[in-house]
């Protein structure tokens, strides 16, 4: 048997699997952690790649947010790249890198599976009574800005901690229908995952095009520290919830 014949079996078989495997994660809603409150309001916080909802639970004591505040926490619907734990797409990191450069940069790039992630965000989120607050860290951040910047979901706030653009000039696009929203954006200069620089110039993007944005830039890598924590905190409490 050639080695041409014995390749196209196998790929087919690998392509097969890849669709049935997208077919079941958008068939499959998502599992949530909550804590706090029945809301409203509500804090959805999504994880990163290779993260899971239970790492957000360490902030939960640090969090002030009034009493009647639910806590949501989502679990990827992927498996991630080390054992248990998640993602949201496949990131696929070093392929992302451009010619010269350490990190990736994802401001070009429009992924399928960002899109998959989205829905399955936004289905979970039609059984939330707003007001909903939105955010993520790092790939959950990314996800986060996506649902913010490229669907019509009704958000009272959005947090990005530690993520980057995708697709960032149809981002842009949608800024004119996001100038109500208050934004909250965290990133550490010393980032070895996800450039800073990328996120300065979003940042910058945004407050040319007069919306709402907190910026924090902080002394540290790919990371929450305390004092982001601090930061949001005082975002939180500033938000005006309507009834």
């Amino acid at each position: 048997m050639s080695i041409k014949r014995i390749a196209l079996p196998t790929i087919l078989v690998g392509f097969i699997a890849a669709v049935s495997a997208w077919l079941w994660i958008q068939a499959t809603p998502l599992s949530a952690i909550t804590h706090g409150g029945d809301g409203p309001p509500t804090l959805v916080l999504l994880h990163g790649y290779g993260g899971r909802a239970e790492h957000w639970l360490q902030f939960v004591d640090h969090l002030r947010v009034p009493p009647s505040t639910r806590l949501v926490f989502p679990q990827g619907p992927m498996l991630g790249p080390i054992s248990r734990s998640r993602g949201w797409w496949w990131l696929n990191l070093e392929g992302h890198i451009p010619e010269g450069e350490r990190l990736p940069d994802y401001s070009t790039a429009n992924p399928a599976g960002i899109k998959v992630a989205s829905f399955l965000v936004r289905e979970y989120l039609e059984d939330i009574d707003g007001p909903i607050v939105l955010g993520g860290f790092s790939q959950g951040a990314m996800l986060s800005g996506d649902i913010a910047f490229q669907t019509d979901q009704d958000l009272a706030g959005l947090v990005l901690i530690g993520g980057t653009t995708v697709n960032e000039a149809g981002w842009v696009e949608r800024f004119a229908g996001r100038r109500g929203m208050p934004i909250f954006i965290a990133h550490g200069r010393r980032d070895g995952v996800l450039p800073f620089a990328i996120a300065e110039r979003f940042v910058n993007k945004l407050t040319a095009a007069g919306l709402d944005v907190t910026w924090v830039p902080f002394d540290g890598g790919h990371a929450i520290p305390s004092l982001v924590i601090q930061r949001l905190n005082a975002f939180l409490a500033g938000l005006q919830f309507g009834p």
